[in-house]
């Protein structure tokens, strides 16, 4: 493998994925015509590109992998001003990577996020749709409350009844039902 582009940003996505859902990672390999080996490549390469002294840094970095964005809007939170940059990629058509950066170019945060005129149906809390919904979907349902799960790239949502989201890159991996306790 010789450099990264959008497909093999996709398997550096699911490198972080397969930890949670192997089963759909395994499906979407063959998707993007991609092999385990590939995939393991395009990690290592990612890994090395982010830790090279010599290699773009921050958003730089995303735009020399991903190219120009098919989006870019300026937002102001307060009195900080960000940029929001947003890409297609092949493996999620309904769905965008979008990298918030600040001032200099540094990235505050990256995710998955849901591309306009998506046809998934809005998220409630009785049907979430693994690997189709997206962490924006559900933090805003009644009774949704953060919980860290203490890695960078993952999320966790507890919603009411004692239901559990697990996201990662900001895309729904598992949907855990609260267990009930039998009566003593």
């Amino acid at each position: 493998m010789r450099g990264l582009a959008r497909r093999e940003f996709c398997l550096v996505l699911l490198r972080r994925m397969a930890d949670v859902r192997p089963d759909l990672v395994a499906g979407a390999l063959p998707r993007l015509g991609a092999t385990r080996a590939e995939a393991h490549a395009a990690h290592t390469r990612w890994q090395a590109l982010q830790h090279s002294p010599r290699g773009p840094r921050g958003l730089g970095l995303r735009t020399a992998v991903l190219g120009p964005p098919a989006e870019l809007e300026d937002r102001r939170f307060g009195d900080f001003d960000v940029q929001v940059r947003r890409w297609p990629l092949p493996l999620w058509p309904h769905l965008y990577w979008e990298v918030l950066s600040g001032p200099g170019g540094s990235v505050l945060n990256e995710h998955l996020v849901r591309a306009p005129g998506s046809p998934i149906p809005p998220a409630d809390a009785e049907n979430l749709l693994v690997w189709e919904h997206v962490l924006d979907d559900v933090v805003g349902l009644p009774g949704a409350a953060n919980a860290d799960p203490g890695v960078v790239t993952r999320w966790e949502l507890h919603l009411p009844g004692g239901v559990r989201a697990v996201f990662v890159w900001g895309l729904l991996q598992r949907v855990d039902q609260a267990m009930r306790r039998a009566p003593l």
